[in-house]
């Protein structure tokens, strides 16, 4: 990006180490995140080591720290904002990009002008419109409270939730790390509880009648519709009993055989234009369409960034501004000559002057949708995952200069021995935008809507005959990394609370259109997600399911989550603030790790703890060599010697030391029985027929009451 910016500016370019220096000033750049959040221990040592007496971790002043690959950029990006004048901010058009650059001006403690380039792509025509249109980085204020809100809320839940539940599992036995997130936690369990429905589901059947009629004008289907009070219906209103849907055959059957329409009533429809994509939408339709995973799909839509073909790739928004649409001409002339047939052939019947509902200004946020830029591609030269996902943007943006999609819809009431049926039907009239997309454009289409002939209320048709179909219910489909990343973007449909389905329908779900992808992949790299092979299906593990278990709700069901991420907006445009929001946040944490403290888990080992009966024992490494002691140290200190990779806990184990056991030794003056851990433990008992003569426990701790372990 540093590079094709000084392309643009005035004067002879020169590539320095780290910077590139132009006639009109020096452009230089970041990768990723120069400065990292602090660790805990970078905060206090102490908390290196993690203890669920230490939570919650809350940070009275937030440290930032140079990420050690960044140290020399970082030290060229230092030394050259000490000698400029005016400093230009080109971070990405996001939340995210305006954080990236601001927080290294403000570790520097910059105090010269800045100014904010906003850059929807590389192309030569957009990159001069930008730097014409320089901005007041300060009018970027909000922007970038709400992307520190993020991180340091993150950061919160991230480091505390993690420790304290991951403390739990390990004190009952779970050898594993569980990663709490503000965002993957809630989309985990998604998974969890798609997974869980599909075990338990457990098919029914009901039955679909439909009859055929004969009307003046023509043939038609009309489907039966049940009353409210009808007999047979399952708890979902389907007829479910197969006697009482053949007793309705044989009603319908019988004389007199004509039907009355009771009701006929037609409207015209318009579908307008299917908007350009945003990053989300367009890795749910390569996921259907070609099968790719979310993360390539971003991957390939920024080398066509990169390669100036397309617009920024990492935009939430699918509407364009109003300016852009003189850019359709030269785009769709140079689609008109891609060696591409469809794009080609679509191209070249399309209607520039027309403007969809795409074009809108006040839809705009820091993004546009993603659409094909003014430079002409070369289509063979494109990698196969390319020339797919630039085919979907550009088919897209034609799609905007092509008719609305109109139809007559026609839907008819019946009534023919005493019950009611319907029948719909429609009557294409312009076939617009949809030509582009043909079957794909359906899916939302009645599976009972038909051709119906033209029909009046009042009118009479002729039964002809009525039949039933059986059908069995399904369980829920699993997910693949396509819908699930759809799921996060409509959040609001798996809401617990009903009373804010409607209210989160108009925030954009959880994540953004940059991290969605990146918190799929993550699951699955980490264990908790596996993807099976052939249809990508996503199946939760064993530690997916632990962790949700151990969770409580509000960090499982993304009605928080959904509802912070509403706050972040409204944050972005100046109506809430960063204190009290982080606040708000470290309060919830301590709350939850408080939760925390008190859950117990079931234990997971091979030697249930005999003292405890919560923990289990593990193998560790002491002074003197292994022995095995409780998972829930240092609430259990029992411990016991190591018998050949084994706990040494007999039926026999020492009273005194309660740490070895007992064991059969053959003496001078005949058999005793001795702790195995002589000369630590001096401890020695009788035989008596075959066990060892423990005297009865006295009142108090002391070396001679037996202790007598509780077994799983």
């Amino acid at each position: 990006m540093g590079a094709e910016i000084a392309k643009y500016l005035p004067g002879p370019i020169r590539r320095k180490d780290g910077y590139i220096t132009t006639g009109d000033g020096v452009v230089t750049w970041g990768y990723g995140h120069i400065l990292r959040q602090a660790e805990p221990g970078e905060y206090d040592p102490k908390y290196e080591k993690w203890r669920l007496e230490d939570l919650p971790i809350i940070p009275q002043a937030w440290k930032l720290l140079v990420a050690e690959a960044c140290k020399k950029q970082f030290d060229v990006v230092k030394k050259l904002i000490d000698e400029a004048s005016e400093i230009v901010h080109a971070g990405d058009p996001d939340r995210e990009g305006q954080l990236l650059i601001d927080e290294v001006l403000d570790y520097v403690d910059n105090t010269k002008p800045v100014r904010r380039i906003l850059l929807n792509a590389l192309d030569e025509q957009s990159i001069k419109k930008a730097i014409a249109n320089l901005r007041d980085n300060r009018d970027f204020y909000n922007l970038k409270q709400s992307a520190l809100a993020r991180a340091r809320a993150d950061w919160l839940i991230g480091m505390n939730l993690s420790r304290a539940f991951t403390l739990v599992a390990q004190r009952a036995g779970h050898r594993l790390t569980l990663p709490v997130g503000r965002v993957k936690t809630p989309t985990l369990a998604l998974v969890v509880r798609r997974e869980r429905e599909i075990e338990t589901f457990k098919p029914s059947d009901y039955f679909t009648l439909k009859a055929d009629f004969a009307h003046k004008n023509g043939q038609f289907t009309a489907y039966w519709k049940p009353r409210d009070e009808q007999a047979g219906l399952d708890s979902e209103g389907r007829l479910a009993d197969p006697v009482i849907a053949e007793a309705l055959l044989e009603k319908l059957k019988a004389p007199p055989r004509t039907a009355e329409i009771t009701r006929c009533d037609t409207s015209e429809k318009k579908e307008p234009q299917r908007l350009p994509l945003s990053l989300s939408a367009l890795q749910v339709m390569a996921g259907k369409k070609f099968g790719y995973d979310p993360q390539t799909v971003l991957d390939t839509a920024q080398r066509l960034y990169e390669k100036k073909l397309t617009s920024y790739p990492r935009s939430d928004c699918d509407f364009l501004p109003e300016s852009q649409l003189a850019d359709a001409p030269a785009i769709l002339g140079n689609l008109r000559v891609l060696k591409q047939e469809e794009l080609s052939s679509w191209a070249g019947r399309a209607d520039h002057t027309m403007k969809s509902r795409a074009w809108n200004d006040k839809k705009i946020t820091a993004h546009h949708a993603i659409v094909p830029t003014v430079e002409q591609a070369d289509f063979a030269a494109l990698a196969a995952t390319e020339k797919n996902i630039y085919f979907l943007i550009a088919q897209a943006y034609i799609a905007q200069f092509y008719p609305v999609h109109t139809y007559s819809q026609t839907r008819a009431e019946l009534r023919h021995a005493g019950e009611a049926f319907t029948a719909s039907g429609r009557i294409i009239r312009e076939v617009g935008w949809k030509e582009l997309y043909g079957g794909e454009a359906e899916e939302g289409k009645d599976e009972d809507e038909g051709t119906l002939p033209a029909m009046a209320k009042g009118d009479e048709a002729d039964f002809l005959q009525a039949s039933s179909e059986k059908k069995s219910t399904r369980p829920p489909g699993r997910f693949t990394a396509a819908t699930l990343l759809a799921a996060m973007k409509e959040i609001h449909k798996y809401v617990k609370n009903p009373e804010l389905k409607k209210q989160l329908k108009d925030v954009s779900g959880i994540g953004t259109e940059a991290t969605r992808a990146t918190i799929i992949g993550e699951l699955v790299q980490r264990g908790f997600l596996r993807e099976e092979k052939k249809k990508k299906y996503l199946i939760p593990t064993d530690a997916a399911y632990l962790l949700i278990d151990a969770l409580p709700d509000e960090m499982t069901y993304p009605d928080s989550t959904a509802l912070w991420e509403a706050v972040l907006h409204r944050m972005a445009g100046g109506s809430e603030s960063l204190e009290g929001f982080l606040a708000q946040q470290a309060e919830f944490t301590a709350k939850i790790c408080s939760l925390a403290g008190g859950l117990s888990l079931s234990p997971q080992g091979d030697y249930p703890c005999p003292q405890c009966g919560k923990g289990v024992l593990q193998q560790r490494n002491g002074k003197n060599g292994k022995f095995w002691g409780c998972s829930r140290y240092p609430q259990c200190k029992a411990g016991y010697d190591d018998d050949g990779g084994a706990p040494c806990v007999p039926k026999h184990p020492c009273p005194r030391c309660r740490q070895g056991c007992l064991q059969l030794i053959k003496g001078r003056n005949g058999a005793f029985w001795g702790c195995t851990r002589f000369p630590g433990c001096k401890a020695t008992y009788s035989d008596k027929d075959g066990s060892p003569d423990v005297p009865p426990a006295r009142d108090g701790a002391g070396p001679g009451r037996q202790i007598v372990p509780k077994r799983g």
